[in-house]
């Protein structure tokens, strides 16, 4: 049976929901918060680019078959306007309590009229200790 997706008023609320299905090992949640539209994209750290519903449950129906993930997203900084929004962030996953590895994600929502969704989620393993401080505003 088909859950009936919520209406999300923000794109952080919907931010918020994607990381504690994660961490909760809960994929229909998370994929509830993905667009209806097909010309959604997902790309985990080292993988190839997954393209619609079908390939992006199926990869976190494999990655989270053992339970939940310990992501805790920082650095956030955000791009938006009326009817579309960027975040990006830095994620730390812990293991045993211990932080494993960092990664950067970009995490692309539109306004739809079933409210915030996500369109696009592109992690990759970010090279050397976690930064800390502030982002650069002079990115290129």
């Amino acid at each position: 049976m088909k859950r009936e997706k919520q209406l999300i008023g923000t794109a952080a609320e919907v931010e918020a929901a994607f990381y504690d299905a994660l961490n909760r090992g809960d994929v229909d949640g998370l994929m509830e918060l993905w667009a209806e539209d097909e010309e959604i994209i997902c790309i985990h750290p080292g993988g190839p680019r997954l393209h619609g519903h079908a390939a992006i449950h199926a990869s976190w129906e494999a990655i989270l078959e053992r339970g939940g993930l310990q992501i805790r997203s920082s650095q956030l900084h955000t791009s938006h306007n009326m009817m579309s929004a960027v975040h990006s962030v830095v994620e730390g996953v812990t293991s045993n309590g211990d932080e494993a590895a960092h990664l950067v994600a970009t995490n692309v929502y539109l306004k739809t009229p079933a409210g915030w969704r996500m369109v696009s989620h592109h992690v990759s393993v970010a090279p050397g200790p976690v930064p800390s401080g502030p982002l650069p505003t002079n990115l290129h």
